[in-house]
């Protein structure tokens, strides 16, 4: 193996270096500072004589007397079932102080596209608990839904309770506590020491971590990191689904941290910008991570995604929830003015969508009656909102009997529906039954969204969910 000792230039994260050989792209890269550290890269760019580096642990102690080899492979991942209950760091080193990782395999971490002819059409509902996304929005096998959120609200804990409450409740009634192995990946990009406890704390409290791999790259961590740690993350939730049939969950925060770092590494390679400066091959490379998520035919485990972004200013037009939006299936908005209400988790279903949602629900799946219910209860919570609107102006005196039980439902869903505490866990069952105890609210004939069938079996006059639990 050749050594250099011909670094040229140092510019941000990236070192450059001349050479008197063809080096691959995306090939890893050792540099050996005049101290001694070994700090790893990856070739960014490879021109006739000049190679571009970009340093994974930052370019600090890096000078012109470094040593520079070039290790003639790309980067893999070491993957294991031992990696379960595992907490690594931003490029999958173990920070948890147990003992190094004997890997089975050790896989590519760019990872290999899933022939479209070969992908299972997603459609196998999966029980979050959580009434927002499990009854207007629902979450099925392999899908991609993004959690678009805000500086300052509380998606990490949406993520948590998610993560901790997920499961396939038809196959868990099929085969007993034992039906599919389960397992979360948790990849954090750029978060404070302080989310890390927080997150940390809830995986050992709940029993989670014995099921999870977290993957964490901190604020005071190198960008360029943030680029391997969800590749990381991916690859090995790859390697328990596809080849271990595990069912894995891929939670990933913050998508903003992550797009932050390819702006910063784009400037420093003194790339054209695209829109607000970021690469204009963002949209290529957010691409290449959502659709990882997935399920093969022929093979009995799933990829599901969830994607994390805190839109700056709040404003979905920005590229990264936009781009983001057109990649995935849809989109759970967490809301300000619902968080500032008390409103606990702050879903607003009102812009959130899951596009797969109609193929995950209904009898054999969910009930006959969730399609129905959702489409009625959304149409009614819509009509309740723009009434506030109008209440601003005129008062509630000035509207009808009918606009104010309109009014009350949109409160009453609030309330009782989307509010249920971040440790609630709820059935569908429960969901939907809550669902039409709202419902009931509302005269016959203003259920035109439900089959008459249904309301005949399910329509209480006076009664409250609880009292037809009890029955």
């Amino acid at each position: 193996m050749k050594e250099y000792q011909t670094i040229s230039e140092i510019s941000g994260p990236l070192v450059f270096a001349e050479v008197d050989e063809p080096i691959g792209y995306d090939e890893i890269v050792e540099i050996e500072t005049p101290e001694g550290e070994i700090k790893r890269g990856q070739i960014l760019e490879s021109s006739e004589g000049v190679v571009a580096i970009q340093v994974f642990e930052g370019t600090t102690g890096i000078d012109k007397n470094a040593s520079v080899r070039f290790l003639g492979e790309t980067m893999k991942m070491p993957v294991t079932e031992d990696l379960l209950g595992r907490v690594l760091d931003g490029s999958g080193q173990p920070i948890d102080g147990g003992p190094e990782i004997v890997p089975d395999e050790r896989h590519d971490i760019v990872g290999a596209a899933i022939n479209p002819y070969s992908r299972e059409y997603p459609e196998e509902f999966i029980q979050t608990g959580v009434s927002a996304v499990d009854g207007m929005n629902t979450l099925v096998r392999g899908q991609k839904l993004p959690i678009f959120s805000g500086s300052g609200l509380p998606h990490n804990d949406l993520a948590l309770q998610i993560a901790r409450q997920a499961t396939v409740p038809e196959e868990a009634a099929e085969e007993g506590e034992d039906a599919s192995e389960f397992a979360v990946i948790f990849g954090a990009m750029g978060i404070t020491a302080e989310e890390a406890n927080e997150f940390m704390d809830d995986f050992e409290r709940t029993g989670a971590l014995e099921r999870s791999v977290v993957f964490m790259n901190l604020a005071d961590d190198p960008a360029v990191e943030r680029t391997v740690t969800p590749r990381m993350a991916l690859t090995t939730a790859e390697y328990l689904a596809f080849e271990k049939d595990y069912h894995v969950l891929v939670i990933l925060t913050d998508m903003t941290n992550y797009c932050e770092a390819l702006r910063e590494i784009g400037a420093a390679r003194e790339e054209v910008p695209g829109r607000r400066g970021y690469p204009g091959y963002m949209y290529t490379d957010l691409a290449q991570l959502y659709e990882r998520a997935g399920r093969i035919e022929g093979r009995e485990g799933s990829v599901t995604q969830i994607p994390i972004l805190t839109m700056p200013g709040d404003d979905d037009t920005h590229p990264i929830p936009d781009l983001t939006g057109y990649i995935t299936e849809g989109q759970i908005y967490v809301d300000r003015d619902l968080n500032s209400q008390g409103v606990q988790p702050p879903v607003n279903v009102l812009p959130s969508l899951s596009r797969l949602m109609d193929d995950g629900i209904g009898e054999g799946l969910t009930r006959a009656d969730h399609a129905d219910v959702s489409d009625q209860m959304y149409a009614a919570y819509a009509e309740g909102e723009d009434l506030r609107d109008l209440v601003n102006i005129v008062g509630r005196e000035a509207l009808s009997e009918r606009d104010n039980k309109y009014l009350d439902f949109a409160d009453r869903f609030e309330d009782e529906f989307v509010d249920q505490g971040f440790d609630t866990n709820r059935s569908i069952d429960d969901t939907l039954e809550i669902g039409w105890d709202l419902l009931s609210m509302l005269p016959k004939e203003e259920l035109n969204r439900v089959d008459e069938d249904l309301i005949e079996e399910h329509y209480r006059d006076g009664e409250s969910a609880e009292e037809v639990t009890a029955d």
